[in-house]
């Protein structure tokens, strides 16, 4: 199938490098986003989220001028639905924005067109909700017009590479559609293309958040058991991963991010009766940040009027991306608490929330501070050299919930360092 024009729904974290790989690859691409803030910053060439090397991509696919930045959809050979599927309160899909943007395609979709969904959704998504809304059209999923899943499969703080180098899973409500996807994708990417049918897509792209986060659980469940029995997680796991076949992941604070926190729910939804080691999963990593709270309690006695300095809020390293960020969840929980914290996200140094005081500098959050709790690895916070912080505040106690900290160099300091999952 040839393709001369596209349009990409949803400018986020995909659907934005997605636009703009296609637009520096020769397709004329139509960027379409329903916040007027987000188009505004485009089309004067700023950037509204922070991924390396996305800047100089979205400049270049702008001056260009194949890419053309939206609120409106317009005709085109292509559709790519890259919006957003967040999670409820009651940990279920909320796929509005996924039917809002189908709906918007209907008016423009047109015999032999390709519609691809890349948003993480539940299985079953692609053939009981896109297909049934895109034929009110009166064209049919498959005969008249082409749909397929394709599941974005990336890491953030490496989207553009792995965009491009990653194997590419392609799933159609028929072969026809999946062969239909695999030539849009074959325009820029140079891994493998594999194709099937759109459930299995769906499914594919859920089992590997999921076994990410059952394996992360573990790790986190392991730093709770060596808390209780006096023992130094991260000398445990160094030498049972000496095994062969055994490679026991980090634990942490918890687990964020719009992938592996939520699409392992998605599973639990569709499937209550059956996914119970992935729920239980889902509940020991939403519930470290309630571990890192009582660690800090037992560091510091009772939290009222504790003044507690917060290191790192996003819910990964070197990332601006904040989305369902456990560090976050424990800022907010110590806040609840009674603690009086300041918090420094050296990527997004004016984020702000209810009970939390959002330093713009580091020298701001650590003045007031009695207490120093580091949740996130950035690479600026982990080579924080302990003598020249003890210079810019008074506290002396220092919590680490990311083996970032070499204990003997921040005793040396004065500090007294309290590190997560270990109870020696």
């Amino acid at each position: 199938m040839h393709f001369q024009k596209i349009c990409v729904l949803g400018l986020g974290y995909i659907g934005l490098p997605t636009a703009s790989t296609f637009a520096t690859h020769g397709l004329k691409v139509v960027g379409v986003d329903v916040d007027q803030r987000v188009v505004n910053l485009l089309q004067n060439g700023q950037l509204h989220l922070y991924e390396p090397g996305l800047r100089t991509l979205v400049q270049a696919a702008l001056r260009s001028e194949n890419l053309v930045v939206s609120q409106s959809l317009e005709p085109a050979d292509a559709f790519i639905i890259a919006v957003p599927t967040p999670f409820t309160a009651e940990k279920r899909a909320d796929l509005s924005y996924v039917k809002a943007a189908t709906e918007a395609i209907v008016p423009h979709l047109r015999h032999g067109n390709l519609v691809v969904l890349e948003s993480t959704s539940p299985p079953m998504t692609t053939v009981n909700l896109v297909g049934p809304i895109l034929e009110q059209s009166g064209l049919k999923a498959g005969q008249d017009f082409y749909l397929a899943y394709s599941p974005e499969r990336v890491l953030p703080g490496q989207i553009l590479r792995e965009l491009i180098e990653n194997t590419r899973v392609v799933g159609g409500v028929d072969p026809a559609s999946a062969e239909a996807g695999s030539d849009l994708y074959a325009i820029f990417v140079r891994g493998e293309i594999i194709l099937t049918d759109s459930t299995t897509a769906e499914m594919v792209k859920l089992m590997e958040n999921t076994y990410r986060d059952v394996n992360i659980a573990v790790a986190n469940e392991f730093s709770r058991l060596a808390n209780r029995f006096g023992v130094d997680v991260w000398e445990a796991i160094n030498l049972a991963n000496r095994h062969p076949r055994v490679q026991i992941l980090r634990p942490g604070p918890g687990v964020g991010g719009h992938c592996i926190s939520v699409d392992p729910w998605f599973l639990v939804e569709a499937a209550p009766d059956l996914a119970e080691v992935i729920r239980a999963a889902r509940q020991v990593n939403d519930g470290q940040p309630h571990f890192v709270v009582e660690m800090v309690r037992r560091a510091l006695g009772s939290l009222e009027g504790r003044r507690i300095a917060i290191l790192g809020l996003a819910y990964k390293p070197d990332v601006d991306d904040l989305r369902e960020s456990p560090a976050i969840e424990v800022a907010q929980l110590l806040a609840g608490l009674g603690a009086q914290v300041s918090a420094y996200e050296p990527f997004k140094p004016d984020y702000s929330q209810d009970g939390v005081f959002s330093a713009p500098t580091l020298q701001e959050a650590l003045s007031p501070a009695e207490a120093v709790l580091l949740l996130v690895g950035h690479s600026e916070l982990k080579t924080i050299d302990p003598r020249e912080l003890a210079k810019k505040t008074s506290a002396r106690i220092a919590l680490d919930t990311v083996n970032a900290w070499n204990p003997v160099e921040w005793q040396t300091a004065g500090f007294t360092l309290h590190r997560l999952g270990v109870g020696k």
